[in-house]
């Protein structure tokens, strides 16, 4: 039987918003030969802009810019995350099939409320994908740690991964997006996301992380544990 095993899952409640955030990381996990899957929680439909078949088509290409090895959506309605139970189900079916060692969600405080459901709805899942007596018909499944990244806004991350190395693949996996970051075109409108300004927020925030460790690029990441370390050495991390 074919292992199905991921190194990292990582959930986005919308096309882009993985490429937005954590982008840079997965390339470089992809690069080092991990096997890293995404997944979206919905197609995006009630975005100013595109379709649902140009974003799916969207992020699709943006797998292959970034080398994972595999991309699913969950279809689920845009702006009502969390409204059936079958919502949670699904996520938690899906860790067990594919048993992650990492699973990455959005941050829990953002300017989208998207963004927000779906960070406290993953967690859960995630949760429950490890308890035997929760849908006892799979085998359950518990990934080592979660980790959060920012999609709109930032925090005080515990630590940050530098990504100047696979910036330019970051770049080009958010280029696939025409629909969404593109010039607003014939039938198209001019939204937060098309305006230059966007890309210059995501690339600054992407500095700055960068800025702290000495880099040109880093993308920050929360873990709500401790960080093991075997000694205060910080040269053999």
């Amino acid at each position: 039987m074919t292992d199905l095993r991921l190194d990292l899952l990582a959930f986005g409640p919308h096309p882009d918003d993985i490429e937005i955030g954590l982008g840079g990381t997965i390339a470089k996990h992809a690069a080092v030969g991990h096997r890293v899957g995404m997944c979206d929680l919905t197609r995006g439909e009630m975005g100013s802009n595109g379709t649902p078949e140009q974003r799916v088509a969207e992020a699709e290409a943006a797998r292959e810019a970034l080398g994972a090895v595999m991309r699913a959506n969950l279809g689920w309605p845009d702006r009502q995350l969390g409204t059936s139970p079958d919502h949670r189900r699904s996520v938690v079916e899906l860790i067990r099939r594919w048993r992650p060692r990492a699973v990455a969600v959005p941050y829990w405080e953002d300017r989208h409320p998207d963004h927000v459901a779906s960070s406290r709805l993953l967690t859960e899942a995630v949760f429950d994908a490890g308890l035997r007596r929760h849908a006892p018909d799979s085998e359950p499944w518990r990934p080592a740690w979660i980790c959060y990244y920012f999609i709109n806004d930032g925090a005080c991350p515990s630590f940050v991964v530098d990504v100047s190395a696979q910036y330019a693949r970051k770049r080009r996996a958010l280029a696939c997006y025409e629909s969404q970051f593109g010039a607003a075109g014939e039938g198209a409108v001019a939204t937060r996301l098309n305006s230059p300004r966007f890309m210059q927020l995501v690339e600054s925030r992407d500095a700055q992380f960068g800025a702290l460790i000495g880099a040109a690029f880093a993308e920050g990441i929360v873990v709500r544990e401790p960080v093991e370390r075997s000694h205060l050495l910080r040269e053999l991390a």
